[in-house]
């Protein structure tokens, strides 16, 4: 996506060559190929430790790091292995972003996709790139709730507010409409 806005941006007349259909394709697959690979290679990781006590996990779904809390086994190896996967799936991807709204016209024109992103990222990043002795059970499930959850949610309403008609008219009367509203109310 931020490879589409750049393209967009700062290469308009050369849009339909630099994004082309083949492309599109081979980044799509190349997405799903390695996320499918990485997730593979953590759940067949994690099913090969041994747990103790009730085989039960203090959070919402049942992600890597809760599994790393409570194993039995050595699991400094998988958590290098983990973070060198963040680094290569969360850093170089937010940093290429970053890189490619460097230009104060992308910067402005992509505010809002950069925010979704950053808020995702963060979240992801904070959730996966923290060593063991770091991790909190309940500030796993509040950050995992906000990435999976509350960004999602929030979408919408940020992609929105770049939309003239939103954030003019159509938003203050609402506004006036609700206020409208309680004054009938009272």
């Amino acid at each position: 996506m931020s490879y589409d806005r750049y393209v967009a941006i700062c290469h308009p007349l050369r849009y339909p060559v630099l994004m082309s259909w083949p492309l599109c394709l081979r980044m799509i697959l190349g997405s799903w190929l390695l996320g499918a690979a990485d997730g593979l290679m953590q759940a067949a990781a994690t099913l090969t430790f041994s747990y103790c006590s009730s085989h039960e996990i203090d959070h919402f779904f049942c992600e890597a790091p809760s599994l790393v809390r409570v194993a039995c086994a050595d699991t400094s190896l998988f958590e290098s292995v983990m973070y060198i996967c963040c680094v290569l799936m969360l850093l170089v991807p937010i940093s290429l972003i970053l890189i490619s709204y460097t230009r104060k016209k992308a910067f402005a024109t992509c505010s809002s996709h950069l925010s979704v992103v950053g808020l995702f990222f963060g979240a992801a990043i904070f959730t996966y790139m923290r060593p063991k002795s770091y991790r909190s059970a309940n500030h796993d499930k509040i950050v995992s709730a906000f990435y999976t959850i509350f960004t999602p949610v929030l979408n919408p309403l940020i992609y929105s507010l770049r939309n003239s008609e939103v954030k003019g008219g159509a938003l203050r009367k609402k506004i006036l409409r609700l206020k409208g509203s309680s004054l009938l109310v009272n």
